[in-house]
């Protein structure tokens, strides 16, 4: 397939930040008097809108509660929890590589926007992509809006763009906005879960996935 835009996730795509993830919930869970889930459960939920993850999690909890969570969480996200986050190993490098030849690079995310130009600014990367989409802009994953409000914006056909992801939702959600999609298996969804919405294929690392789509060209 010719791949012009490229669409990438953020959270356990091109930032290792599920640690991070995993314990502001718990902190915040705790704060606000919630029985705190099994990590597999607050790993699974990671890639939705923060709303969506609270709905998920705390099915059956007021929703005074789930926003007081929200509220806590976003204070141990962005001020109290110092657990670090990082680029996975690969991405700036290959990022950078694909701007150089020529690809329209995106990002669609779960974040909000000020989580996510926070993570531009502090990576150095918001010059390599020429459209953002976050999850308090269009409903949130695995609903297909933010895709197609990226192809709407760069005019690029679907035929042409390519969705890289580490979650079931991301490859549904370019499913549903008619673009084929690229799973990789170092975030937070297991490879068979991932396989099971027939990605095209299953990476193993970033630098794997420069390699698949500058083969395609």
């Amino acid at each position: 397939m010719k791949t012009q835009l490229v669409i990438f996730d953020w959270d356990g795509t091109l930032m290792d930040s599920a640690t991070k993830i995993v314990n502001c919930f718990n902190h915040a869970a705790r704060d606000v008097g919630l029985d705190l889930p099994p990590e597999s459960a607050v790993r699974n939920i990671i890639g939705l809108s923060l709303c969506e993850a609270c709905e998920t999690l705390f099915p059956d909890t007021l929703v005074s509660m789930r926003t007081a969570l929200t509220r806590r969480y976003r204070d141990y996200f962005v001020e109290l929890d110092d657990t670090p986050m990082h680029l996975f190993p690969g991405v700036e490098a290959g990022l950078r590589e694909l701007h150089r030849r020529g690809k329209t690079l995106a990002v669609a995310t779960g974040k909000a926007r000020r989580g996510l130009s926070r993570g531009l600014k502090e990576t150095g990367l918001a010059d390599l992509f020429a459209v953002t989409r976050c999850a308090d802009e269009a409903r949130s994953k695995p609903h297909p809006q933010m895709v197609r409000d990226i192809l709407a914006q760069t005019t690029v056909s679907p035929n042409d763009t390519l969705m890289v992801g580490d979650t079931v939702y991301d490859i549904q959600m370019a499913r549903g906005a008619g673009v084929k999609s690229l799973a990789v298996s170092y975030g937070v969804h297991a490879r068979g879960q991932l396989l099971e919405e027939s990605p095209i294929s299953c990476l193993d690392s970033f630098e794997d996935v420069i390699a698949w789509i500058c083969g395609t060209t």
